[in-house]
């Protein structure tokens, strides 16, 4: 190399005088605990490692001790990983390259993800050709000297062991403790604080993940486990939301496919969607504040990775409320969009604006064109009378189907902050079908007619969706009021006569 020589014109070319290798200080572990990373968002990014590895299904589990919630899994069936797999899992940014389907980008969601939320992380695994082996960091530790702790094979085993039913032959466990979160709940709020983080977390990972959950193949749940009893205390399947699974379309002609032309990537297709105006779905009005979801919905590898958001392209504007559009990035890679590190938005450049001006269906009809029809969509449905309002409701809880709280969060509008109704099988009087907890909120069911509702099947938390649903609507309002009033008091002697009745003659068939 030449020596530098001091000149007047500009240095277009920076010149060096050697190289030296400047490994990160244990210290750069505090910044991962620092991303921002929301609580579902975390849970997502370990998901997405265990689809990565192949996974069929995965549970979420939160585990419990009382009124003390003491650490949370996420289990997995997928390929698992041997020693020197998980060594490279467990270092940051130690992926060195990923498939082109996988959903993984950076090397780094497991550990920023996990350590932005807990100060101990364990990963244990086993493949079909490798015990189960297992690492831990301790956020302490590894700011100190990037320490990673092995774990005894034998508590490996007995952890995989512990949870055969999911795990046999091969998996993953992802376990964090020291939960920052857990730390906040008083005595007495664990129910509550269980029931909104379940909620947001359905809510994000069926959206997040829907085109994943469609498949007969991959499912998620999310339990909650007594850790000394091992009883599953609430348990909840995960059901697909679909950002665009609307009945029937607001506006004739649509969903409309769109080309962009942009430059740097070539065509982008753009599927343009005009929701119906006043859609009570959980998937139009459920999903965050109609404001920012309108816009652009992209996704990654079928994984959504942008839920709303114009991309600085336009502003968010109310009478875009209806306008949606899917965006699948392009497999290469490429200097116009960029994945942020939490897979919670895209980055554009001018280029992709430039796209859109430019954009067809292949005939005349432009993507400007699409934006006014969805603007005149909604107005027009904004002059229109006003549809009939149901009645909110107490929202349900415990007890009752996904699928079938779904719906009902569908058809009714839910009283916010207020605590669910649950459902529990109890032993009651032969004369009693329910009791109502008022102060629990909770439909107590008498389990001397549970086998009437379950064809010889073996109960579970939410069977009997049928008996449970009706009852809900029955007492609902009962649940709402300050004071029971005589004519409430008289309802639930009547509901009990006909229902017990009606198990006897049930019973006797």
């Amino acid at each position: 190399m030449a020596p530098y020589q001091p000149s007047a014109d500009w240095q277009f070319e920076i010149p060096t005088s050697g190289s030296k290798q400047l490994p990160p200080a244990a210290r750069y572990v505090e910044s991962l605990t620092h991303q921002g990373y929301g609580f579902e968002a975390a849970i997502a990014d370990l998901v997405d490692n265990s689809i990565d590895a192949g996974a069929r299904n995965v549970v979420v589990s939160f585990l419990r001790d009382e009124e003390r919630l003491v650490s949370l899994l996420v289990l997995d069936d997928g390929c698992g990983m041997n020693d020197e797999a998980l060594d490279t899992a467990m270092t940051v940014g130690g992926r060195e390259g990923y498939s082109e389907t996988a959903l993984g980008h950076f090397g780094a969601g497991l550990k920023a993800a996990s350590l932005s939320h807990a100060d101990s992380l364990t990963v244990i695994s086993r493949t079909k050709r490798s015990p189960s082996t297992g690492r831990r960091w301790l956020t302490a530790r590894a700011q100190a000297d990037f320490t990673c702790d092995i774990v005894d094979p034998g508590y490996c085993q007995d952890l995989v062991d512990r949870y055969d039913g999911l795990i046999e032959w091969h998996g993953t466990i992802v376990r964090w403790d020291r939960v920052r979160a857990f730390d906040t709940v008083t005595t007495g709020q664990a129910d509550r604080f269980l029931n909104d983080a379940i909620e947001k977390l359905e809510t994000h990972l069926g959206l997040h993940l829907h085109r994943f959950l469609t498949c007969d193949d991959f499912n998620i749940d999310i339990v909650v486990e007594d850790v000394r009893t091992r009883e599953e205390l609430d348990h909840r399947g995960v059901e697909p939301i679909d950002p665009f699974g609307y009945r029937v379309s607001g506006r004739a002609g649509y969903p409309r496919t769109y080309t962009a032309p942009v430059e740097g990537v070539g065509e982008v297709a753009l599927t343009a969607h005009i929701w119906p105006p006043k859609s009570p779905l959980v998937s139009f009005r459920g999903i965050g504040p109609l404001a920012e979801r309108q816009g652009f919905y992209i996704y990654r590898n079928d994984r959504l990775v942008q839920a709303g958001g114009w991309n600085s392209t336009r502003s968010a504007e109310g009478h875009l409320a209806l306008a949606r559009i899917a965006v699948d990035l392009p497999n290469e890679s490429n200097d116009v969009f960029s994945l942020t590190v939490k897979k919670d938005g895209v980055t554009v450049t001018p280029a992709f604006a430039r796209g859109l001006e430019k954009a067809t269906d292949g005939a005349d009809h432009t993507f400007g064109a699409y934006v006014q029809e969805a603007e005149t969509a909604y107005r027009e449905a904004a002059r229109r009378a006003t549809e009939p309002q149901r009645k909110a409701v107490l929202p349900a809880g415990k007890g009752i189907d996904p699928k079938l709280r779904r719906t009902l969060r569908d058809e009714l509008p839910e009283l916010e902050g207020e605590d669910p109704i649950s459902f529990r099988w109890d032993a009651l009087p032969s004369d009693v079908f329910f009791e109502l907890d008022r102060e629990g909120r909770e439909v107590r069911l008498n389990k001397e007619y549970r086998q009437v509702f379950n064809g010889g099947r073996r109960g579970g938390l939410n069977d009997a969706p049928v008996v449970k649903s009706m009852l809900y609507l029955l007492v609902n309002e009962i649940f709402q009021k300050e004071r029971v009033r005589a004519v409430h008091t008289d309802n639930v002697a009547l509901w009990n006569s006909v229902l017990v009745t009606a198990a006897r003659c049930e019973l006797a068939r």
